[in-house]
């Protein structure tokens, strides 16, 4: 349960926890939604850490694994979205020119990668965090976060060049 002495190192950490809500949505609005969100599932927990360094890992682990359910829930109604419009494109005659159809490859290309590397190049590619920060949010050594990112922009580019992408759909029936 959520007592007196979890209320007094959350004192002590909530600046740095909206901080890093803050790094993490790169957005004000999203990071207090989260910070909330963190805030809430901390003081309805069954089983709160009761020490100070261990309540802090602890907050900071929830409100990250908060995010990462987000952006799991985000990808998800965006990969909805994405076959909703990949219905109004047609693959016919791509000759590699057209950036929509460019970027959608390169999307479709990332999604058919392993879980880890997809995580890294998230992260460092797309969320600009560097390799230390990387390293931390994902708990693992910052030599293992290097390989992932070089294995996996090299993953990438081979599944590009060689045409593993799958087709895009093309509309059918209309008239």
């Amino acid at each position: 349960m959520f007592g007196a002495d979890q209320h007094s190192n959350l004192d002590g950490i909530r600046r740095k926890l909206f901080a890093y809500a803050r790094a993490l949505c790169r957005d004000r609005h999203a990071a207090e939604d989260l910070y909330q969100d963190a805030l809430l599932r901390a003081m309805s927990a069954k089983d709160v850490p009761a020490g100070t360094a261990s309540f802090r890992v602890w907050m900071f682990r929830l409100l990250r694994n908060l995010w990462i359910d987000n952006l799991r829930t985000q990808k998800r109604r965006e990969a909805v979205l994405t076959r909703v419009e990949l219905t109004d494109i047609s693959s016919a005659g791509h000759s590699g020119n057209d950036p929509v159809l460019d970027r959608l490859a390169i999307r479709e290309a990332f999604m058919q990668l392993s879980k880890e590397h997809r995580d890294v190049l998230a992260l460092v590619d797309i969320g600009g965090f560097s390799y230390e920060e990387t390293a931390e949010l994902l708990g693992i050594p910052r030599g293992t976060v290097m390989s992932r990112v070089s294995r996996g922009r090299v993953a990438l580019a081979a599944q590009l060049v060689e045409g593993n992408v799958v087709a895009f759909p093309t509309r059918r029936g209309r008239a």
